[in-house]
């Protein structure tokens, strides 16, 4: 299986948890422009993982209730932990990188 590079992974999953083409392109926002930069990226992929978790919490309860069926608690449990891991991965090539850079001789 081949890699996908950091910054494509993070522009994909970005675009995945705002709910626009996996490209890697933002879609236009009715809304106004949307803070960009690396920052504000980590902060919406956060957002995401978060949002995904609670999700994945509430249709457990709801199974747990008798109110859900145990295939959108099993889905929302896998997208749950495939965004943690997304973000895991992106930490750890942030840490990585600044790592790198802190090695560099000036």
């Amino acid at each position: 299986m081949g890699s996908i590079p950091a910054a494509t992974a993070a522009s994909r999953y970005a675009a995945t948890a705002l709910g626009q083409p996996g490209d890697g392109t933002p879609a236009a926002s009715g809304e106004g422009a949307q803070a960009s930069g690396f920052g504000a990226l980590l902060e919406r992929a956060m957002s995401a993982t978060v949002e995904a978790a609670k999700a994945s919490d509430r249709a457990a309860m709801e199974a747990i209730a008798g109110g859900g069926d145990i295939t959108s608690v099993v889905t929302a449990v896998a997208r749950a932990e495939l965004a943690l891991q997304t973000t895991v991965a992106i930490r750890d090539r942030v840490i990585q990188a600044y790592q790198d850079v802190m090695r560099m001789p000036i």
